[in-house]
This record gives structure tokens, sequence and C-alpha cells, in this order.
């Protein structure tokens, strides 16, 4: 018998302890190993924060962020000035004031007043009206987010200081690209809070994450609080909701219960004589939850059992909102099972991303936001109706925004990281407000000012976790790592 005979009929008789985890670890393991090293307190960096340090005003977070930097100008923020003086150059008009503001020095690393003077102002590409019973101005390429202003707080004054995409790194964990990789604020979530469901991981991730160029997996990993605090990868299709964690075509459901059967029992013996190999455990309690998560991730993304209606609103009979649709719907339904992190990534393009507007701004902001708004309308409507929205909170981001003058001539905006719009909803966020804001051009962030990690502190905040409790022996932390809780956005 030749080798490749003798390798074939091996594999017949059913695969060595050896093969076995080899081919587990590659494949559905591979989750788990990133998801639940931690349970029980097996593996962890650091004791968690428990008991809580607040009475927690929410339980999960679904976090939905914008590749490419989203125009604050053409959403959220709407700037009367910039239709008045459209087309003329920013030094000849009343508000050239803005661009050497001396409270906002640091943001000015990488800025040339002189050179912004002689740009010209670009209209915005959009209307703006009021809505709901706040009347919130929200700009008519989003009607159906604008349809849930009144559940939103609007911080129309946030600011960051990478002028580069960097900055979706930075918006994720508080630092400068050029600073190197930290944890993001999903991982000190899972972190900071104990599981809900141990049958899924507690940081989900679902979308194309931002390209190597921009951070990669550092816009959802964990850095030194170890990779089981990392968020995993899930898609929302329910076809292959966990592509290569299936046992195959070719295995039984009773045959991989019968090897995780043994496996278990071979583990357990190795454990026995290393009682005090962390690792070991850790991996046990991860082939365990393998097998469970086979059964619980597909029930997730199985969207025929809601009824059409549902399906409708968040537009999954539509191609164009169908994927974002599908995420959103899956957020919910993890949060419904005890998920505390659902990340979503829209507009990843393996580059900079598609909400990046250097040319072409109307056209292209035109088309993602009709990607977004119906689901993300059906989201916000769906959580409430369903009294979710009191127990979860919602944060729509992006990088940065968009600068008011036109970039040359292609009807584009440069990035903009001196002031710029988000919006967060849901439990203990205070509804139907408009906190902070840019000055007369959209220009710099001038009224309650907010650093990108004073969304972290909001979130860990409402969650009953204090972010300046949250540190590692050898960690240290700098104060704009913590962030500051936003007081007047919560209830």
């Amino acid at each position: 018998m030749n080798m490749a005979n003798s390798n074939a009929a091996g594999n017949r008789a059913g695969p060595n302890r050896r093969t076995f985890l080899t081919g587990l670890g590659s494949g559905l393991a591979g989750v788990a190993l990133t998801a639940m090293l931690h349970r029980d307190g097996v593996v962890c960096a650091a004791p968690k924060s428990s008991p809580l340090d607040y009475p927690p005003k929410t339980k999960s977070v679904i976090w939905l962020f914008m590749v490419g930097g989203a125009s604050h100008l053409e959403t959220f923020d709407p700037k009367p000035a910039l239709v008045k003086f459209g087309g003329k150059q920013i030094g000849k008009t009343p508000f050239q004031h803005v661009l050497t503001n001396p409270t906002v020095k640091e943001n000015l690393r990488e800025f040339v007043p002189d050179r912004k003077l002689h740009q010209t102002i670009f209209e915005p590409q959009v209307a703006f009206r009021k809505r709901g019973q706040s009347g919130i101005e929200v700009s008519d390429w989003l009607p159906n987010i604008g349809a849930s202003i009144d559940d939103i707080a609007v911080i129309r004054s946030m600011w960051t200081t990478d002028n580069d995409h960097g900055a979706q790194l930075q918006f994720h964990t508080g630092r400068h690209a050029l600073e190197g990789y930290f944890p993001t604020i999903g991982a000190w979530v899972d972190y900071g809070l104990g599981s809900l469901n141990d049958d899924l991981p507690q940081f989900v991730v679902m979308g194309r994450p931002i390209a190597d160029c921009c951070g990669g997996m550092g816009a959802h990993g964990a850095d030194y609080l170890g990779p089981e605090h990392a968020g995993v990868q899930l898609k929302a299709d329910p076809k292959n909701a966990l592509p290569f964690g299936g046992p195959g075509p070719d295995t039984f459901e009773q045959e991989q219960r019968n090897q995780f059967r043994l496996l278990n029992k071979l583990n357990r013996l190795a454990a026995a004589e290393h009682l005090h190999d962390a690792a070991l455990q850790a991996r046990i309690k991860s082939y365990e939850l393998a097998f469970r998560m086979q059964t619980a991730v597909p029930d997730v993304f199985r969207f025929n059992e809601e009824a059409a209606e549902t399906q409708e609103l968040y537009g999954l009979d539509s191609s164009a909102t169908q994927p974002m649709g599908q995420q959103c719907l899956a957020a919910r339904r993890l949060i419904e099972r005890g998920v505390r992190f659902v990340q979503i990534f829209h507009g990843s393009s393996g580059g900079a991303g598609s909400w990046d507007a250097h040319s072409n701004l109307k056209s292209g902001h035109t088309t993602m936001c009709g990607q977004i708004d119906k689901p993300i309308g059906g989201l916000l409507k769906d959580l409430k109706r369903r009294g979710l929205l009191d127990e979860t909170i919602v944060v729509w981001g992006t990088e940065f925004g968009r600068t008011p003058g036109v970039e040359g001539a292609r009807g584009g905006r440069d990035h903009h990281p001196f002031g710029f719009s988000v919006w967060m909803a849901g439990g203990g966020i205070q509804s139907g407000t408009v906190h902070g804001a840019t000055d007369e051009l959209g220009f710099h962030a001038v009224e309650s000012r907010h650093y990108v990690t004073d969304i972290h502190a909001t979130v860990l905040t409402l969650l009953g976790l204090d972010p300046r409790k949250m540190i590692l022996p050898g960690r240290p932390r700098l104060d704009k790592d913590f962030g500051h809780p936003i007081e007047e956005i919560m209830a």
C-alpha cells in the first residue's frame, strides 16, 4: 500500500486526536477560542469589574460604524451659512475667524489656516428638515432614521486627532494609529461584563471589517486584554452564518457529538495531570462552546422565522438594503439572546471605505445613505416596539466628518477631524436631544466638545462600569483613554 492509500484508509477509520484537534482548531474552535477562553474565569488578564460599579441602565450595545468618514454636513449637522455663502472663498465670508479658533489648538496639528482661507465653500448637497416632536433637523437622505429622532441624542461636537483613516482605529481604541494597537470599546465591554449566554460569543462583529491600512482587525481587537476578548466575526447569511464552522456534509450530528465527547475525556485526563495549566482548561471550554455554537449561531440567522412585515421593515425585500438589513435584524436577534456587544461595519471597501467622499459626494452619499437608512430606522423601531430599546444602547458613528470647503473641482469634501457628529439611542440616553455644536461653517466643534473616548465612557457607564477602574497591572492608561461620560445626554 502506498502512502496516499495509507492516509486515505486512516481517514476512513476516523480522525486521531492530533488530526481532530488540528482540524477543529482551524475551524469552529478557532472562532470559539477568540470568544470564550475567559469563561468562568479560566483565563483572564485581570479580575473583571464585578460587582458592577454603578446601577446599570442598559445591558447590550449595538455599535454601527460608517467606514470612510460620513459627512456631518449632509447627515446630522445642518449649516445655513454653507447655503448662503456656497461658492465663495472662506476668507471672503464673515466666518474666516473660525479657522483659527484659539480654543481648539489641540486639533491644529496638521492644519494650515492660510490655505483654508482660499478654500471655496461647498454648499450642502441635500436639504434638511425638522423631524419628530423634538424638531431636530435631519438630512433628507435619512428619512427613516429621522422618523425615530425623538428616540435619539445627536452629538454634534465630536473631534479626533488623526486626519487620515487611521482615525477608524482611533474611534474604537481612543489612540492615534501611530501609537499602535490598544483594546477596543467592544473588548472592554466583554472584559468588564460576564456572560449572558454561554452558547454565543459576547462580542460579535458583522460586515466587512476595516482594511489593514486603517487598523484592520485592530478595530475589533483586544490587544493586551487577550484574544479571548476580541470580536468574533459572524456572517449575516442564513445559509452560511458561521463559515468553516460546521462539521461538514459528511459528518452526522451524533458522530460529531461522540467525537467531542471523546475529545473532552482525553483533554480532562490531560488536565488532571496539569491542574494549573489555564490554557488547557480554556481550550477544553472552547471546544465545548464550539459544539454549542453550531446550533446557536445558525438559529440567530433564521430570518424566515420573522413576520413578513418585520423583514420588510429592515429592508430585506430590496437588494440595496438587504445586506445591512440582515445585519441589523441579526443584531436584534443576538441581543435578544444575551450577546453584550454587536459591532456592524458598513462601507468597508478594502481601502479607506465607501463613505470617503473626496469626489461625487452627492451620488456617493445618496447610495450609502440609501443602504443604511431603512435598516437602521427599522432596527430602532423594532427595538422600541419589543421593549428592547430600553435595555440596549445603539451608537451610530464614523471616524470623522468632511470639510465645509470643496475639494478641488470634484464635488467632494476632504477629511475633517475637527468637528463631526455621532448619535446614540436607547437605555439611559436622553432621547430627542441635540448636544454640542460646531461653528457656523461646521468647521470646529466649539460647544461641549467631546473626544472620541467620551462615547466609550458613556457606554461603559450606562452598562454599570467605571472606565477609570478598568486597568491592568503594568498597563497604565492615559487620561484620554478613559474619556468622560457625556452626562448631558444621560437620562
